[in-house]
């Protein structure tokens, strides 16, 4: 499995994958059938919205539907011959700080029939040395408590648990996990 910049070469994939059930985002399964719309509408301009580190893109859509500003940051496509997920990385420039919104510097889905392949664990691997590039001297990723296996995929990145909290109703209001990964 490998990262690769999201490209037209594997749109198709990731469509179907969409089209199928998958969302990108695990706080909000509409994003799915919001993201095929806006592929359907102009797919290049998708395409470009995916890296997006100078935060000119659309305003990003919460759990509870409030729009708010777009953080740097862009999504990294797995893909093994076929397309098995997506990693997401988010940043502010010059800080390790995240506006309250935003709940960790990255995230990640892989498909339900790619799952148990240890494809999110060689993703984030894969990711961090980029977020080191960015200046950063760690990332923050939370997961919900009882998301064993985003817990080993934190884990055996060398995630250290910092905090165990609830997330606020908008995002659920699940127990959840706040991990720290020094770069």
């Amino acid at each position: 499995m490998e990262l690769v910049w999201p490209d037209a070469r594997y749109l198709s994939g990731y469509t179907d994958a969409l089209k199928r059930g998958w969302s990108p985002d695990n706080l909000r399964p509409q994003a799915a059938a919001e993201q095929l719309a806006r592929i359907e509408q102009d797919p290049a301009r998708f395409l470009s919205e995916q890296v997006d580190r100078e935060a000119k893109g659309p305003a990003v859509v919460l759990p509870d539907g409030r729009r708010v500003p777009r953080l740097p940051g862009y999504a990294r496509w797995m893909w093994d011959g076929e397309f098995c997920g997506s990693i997401s990385f988010r940043w502010q420039p010059g800080t390790t700080e995240l506006p309250p919104y935003c709940l960790g510097h990255i995230g990640y889905a892989v498909v339900p029939w790619k799952r148990r392949r240890g494809y999110a664990t060689r993703a984030l691997q894969l990711l961090l040395p980029e977020a080191k590039l960015e200046g950063l001297a760690f990332v923050v990723i939370t997961t919900d408590a009882d998301n064993l296996a985003s817990r080993r995929v934190i884990e055996s990145n060398g995630g250290v648990l910092i905090q165990q909290f609830h997330k606020a109703p908008e995002y659920g209001g699940a127990e959840s996990l706040r991990f720290r990964i020094s770069l």
